[in-house]
């Protein structure tokens, strides 16, 4: 990802949630996932909560399952991450 589209979407989710997120901490939290944690299921809800807990959103298990459903159904890879991100803050 471009430093300026990261930005953009920084910026995009701490307007989002209210919260501020430092560029550290998603730096960190993104430097741990790889393709694997997209197509493990423990790994993929480990960092759903991982990513709620950084935001102080809270997430119930209904809410994790749909995005693991969602995430396993559509097939997400690494390549695919950063135009998904363009696609959600055009909305």
């Amino acid at each position: 990802m471009n430093k300026d589209f990261s930005k953009d979407v920084l910026g995009a989710v701490n307007k989002k949630t209210g919260k501020a997120i430092s560029e550290n901490s998603v730096k960190k939290l993104a430097s741990g996932v790889t393709k694997d944690t997209l197509h493990n299921e423990a790994e993929l809800r480990k960092l759903v909560k991982q990513v709620a807990a950084m935001a102080k959103v809270p997430v119930t298990e209904a809410t994790i399952n749909d995005i693991v459903k969602t995430v396993k159904a559509s097939g997400v890879n690494m390549g695919s991450i950063e135009s998904l991100m363009k696609m959600m803050l055009k909305k």
